[in-house]
């Protein structure tokens, strides 16, 4: 399969190309290489396409809701590229899947009582109810899912948090592959 890795740079998408690659061609896009895309930029999701052609499956594992005050200036502007983003890139990436392709977008789970996680609660709900509702609607049967990964062993680390509760990027990566190889439509794929 040609799949197209959108957020290839990032700790769980480097997991996701490396679980891949034995068996796929990957296109790796994120903001930082090229083929460049930002999600916040519909043009850009439409540059990428023209530039790479068409592919049987797209992974987002880009774009994150930070922790931002409800009544923040910034809150609304921070809720664009994870969730708008990801709804642009499926409308655009359904006319440039073959027939039978998959799209899997990245969701979360934030712990309960976390100051300023109005915003990410909001887009990763968002997210999971356009899945259910959107699959429906997926021509050529080309399939739809999203993945909500818990908190990331090796981002806790880098946050300087304790990371005895994390997840392995790399086992969330495995549910990327296996959505991508898989049958699943329309669902919410949780790695706890």
């Amino acid at each position: 399969m040609r799949v197209m890795v959108i957020g290839a740079t990032g700790t769980i998408g480097r997991e996701v190309v490396d679980a891949l690659l034995p068996r796929h061609e990957v296109i790796r896009a994120s903001r930082q290489q090229d083929p460049a895309v930002n999600l916040a930029d519909p043009g850009s999701i439409a540059a990428l396409f023209a530039s790479v052609g068409d592919a049987d499956a797209v992974i987002c594992c880009a774009a994150s809701a930070p922790l931002v005050p409800l009544v923040g200036e910034d809150f609304v502007a921070k809720l664009r590229g994870k969730l708008l983003g990801q709804v642009e890139l499926v409308r655009q990436a359904v006319q440039h899947l073959r027939d039978e392709g998959a799209i899997v977008l990245t969701s979360g789970r934030i712990p309960a009582a976390t100051p300023g996680s109005a915003g990410g609660a909001l887009v990763n709900a968002g997210l999971e109810a356009f899945v259910s509702a959107a699959a429906v609607e997926m021509p050529r049967g080309i399939r739809l899912n999203v993945v909500s990964p818990g908190w990331v062993r090796e981002s806790l680390v880098r946050l300087g948090m304790d990371s005895s509760g994390g997840i392995p990027a790399s086992s969330v990566a495995r549910a990327y592959v296996e959505a991508v190889e898989g049958t699943a439509q329309g669902q919410t794929i949780t790695v706890a």
